[in-house]
């Protein structure tokens, strides 16, 4: 891996992209990177079209970095997704704000901080009594107030109460999952995920081996119909979670068995959306993202994914369960054969989205996220806005912090067992420009740096606490899911 790859804080590289060579091409990329942060010779936001942009977002599910070409996979074949990148900016310090599903998507959506808005312990369940609050303003509501067409495609996961539904949520359709695919319910002697059309079940249990294509099928049909207005389009796919499922033609094609089938099959897709906007003639006016809930879910081993040179995956705050493959694309205004390494966010979408837009980001509460259009866009010498970025557990407690290059996993206790006592773990200092994979700890060297990144970890909590919003609750009756095959942790109240 090159220095751009391990994600040296405050620096950003330009070079070539190849589809196959991308992860070699960097290494003279970034001898030849003479720049601070992303610079580029390219549009700034005053280039920006008069038209509103589209805006498409796909989110795949427990991806992890290692998981596409681009991102340095020798066994999975993504052409589409690498050729994504070379015509557009490949981001590689870039995080979802949660190591599992439900408080990933809320922040994404709302631009915040799952804790803050009550969302961070773990994931949801049918039937369960939270959700997001219908109060919270996501980037549906905001681009809608824009005079944009919103839909939802795939995998919901954010409370299945109609009170917290992505109708309610700012979007105009929806046709997806609910929650995660090995959730089931039971219904008419059959149990598994029910397929849903905005509020409505349409399929039970869902023909899980065909919904990429389904989901795809969907998008260009918002997109087709809506072809002259803006449109918003989120599309979380159910895949890669467990259980996987592919379609006989995706069957057997990868290197990497039934796992790289599925994701060969999110880069059909992808393939499929971008064509399609082309083919629409709305290239150049629409900004497609493709990035990942979490990392992979290594547990499940050969199912499970990878992450790369990363520590760690799914579940945990170290790089391989935050830090995820991000591609960004939008024809003339993201630089084309270009990677930067300053950090970056899912929660800064929505305010980037909203500058896009022509509106604001609601000032009227707290929003984590910040506009990065300097890095997309390629502004000379911009860097990330962040001057630290915060990691929380699937406890909710918040268990790391990073600025710059360095990040401090926090001081816990690990809990007695049978052979050992409970024993103090920590501080833990990791230098991720010289070591991405976490393997030493540099905490005694670093003392100062320990202090600072200490402080800096003390006064999120205290913003935490101070400016919280509740989470969304609903009345209705509990009614206990059937029993499933997940092992996903979870909140249900």
């Amino acid at each position: 891996m090159t220095q751009g790859d391990s994600g040296a804080g405050g620096r950003g590289i330009d070079g070539g992209v190849s589809r196959r060579g991308f992860v070699g091409a960097l290494a003279g990329g970034a001898a030849a990177a003479g720049l601070a942060g992303c610079a580029q010779r390219a549009a700034t936001a005053d280039g920006l079209a008069a038209r509103k942009p589209n805006v498409v977002v796909l989110f795949a599910d427990d991806m992890g970095y290692g998981g596409l070409g681009c991102f340095g996979s020798s066994d999975i074949a993504t052409p589409n997704i690498d050729r994504m990148a070379a015509e557009g900016t490949r981001f590689t310090d870039f995080y979802c704000s949660s190591p599992v599903c439900t408080p990933s998507r809320s922040s994404l959506l709302t631009g915040t901080y799952a804790a803050r808005i009550g969302l961070a312990s773990g994931v949801l369940f049918p039937n369960a009594r939270i959700g997001l609050s219908p109060g919270e303003i996501t980037i549906a509501k905001l681009l809608k107030g824009q005079g944009y067409a919103t839909a939802c495609i795939g995998k919901w996961h954010l409370g299945d109460a109609p009170e917290f539904s992505p109708a309610t949520h700012g979007f105009d359709s929806y046709f997806g999952l609910p929650y995660s695919n090995d959730m089931r319910i039971q219904r008419d002697g059959k149990s598994g995920p029910p397929l849903m059309r905005d509020g409505r079940v349409i399929e039970h249990p869902a023909d899980q081996a065909t919904l990429t294509e389904r989901y795809t099928e969907e998008a260009i049909r918002v997109m087709t119909a809506n072809r002259d207005r803006p449109f918003f389009i989120y599309l979380p796919h159910t895949m890669p979670h467990i259980p996987l499922y592919a379609s006989e033609r995706f069957r057997g094609r990868s290197k990497r068995g039934l796992y790289g089938d599925v994701v060969e099959c999110l880069d059909w897709s992808t393939g499929e959306i971008l064509a399609a906007l082309k083919r629409l003639g709305l290239d150049d006016d629409t900004l497609v993202i493709f990035t990942s809930d979490n990392g992979p879910w290594l547990e499940k081993k050969q199912d499970g994914g990878g992450a790369g040179p990363l520590r760690a995956g799914k579940g945990t705050v170290y790089e391989g369960g935050m830090r995820v493959p991000c591609v960004m694309r939008f024809p003339g205004k993201v630089p084309a054969g270009r990677t930067c390494s300053e950090l970056a966010t899912t929660i800064d979408l929505l305010p980037t989205a909203a500058r896009l837009a022509g509106a604001e980001a609601p000032k009227d509460r707290v929003i984590d996220g910040r506009d990065i259009w300097p890095l997309m866009s390629g502004v000379e010498g911009a860097r990330t806005p962040h001057e630290a970025y915060f990691y929380h557990g699937t406890n909710a407690q918040l268990q790391a912090v990073r600025s710059e290059q360095w990040k401090l996993h926090l001081p816990r206790r690990r809990a007695a067992t049978a052979t050992a006592p409970a024993t103090q773990i920590g501080p833990e200092l990791y230098d991720l420009a010289a070591d991405v994979g976490e393997k030493a700890n540099v905490a005694g060297e670093h003392p100062d740096m320990v202090r600072r990144l200490t402080a800096l970890a003390d006064g999120h909590r205290a913003d935490l606490a101070k400016n919280s919003r509740p989470v969304g609750r609903t009345n209705r009756p509990v009614s206990r899911p059937a029993a499933g095959p997940t092992t996903e942790r979870g909140a249900n109240e």
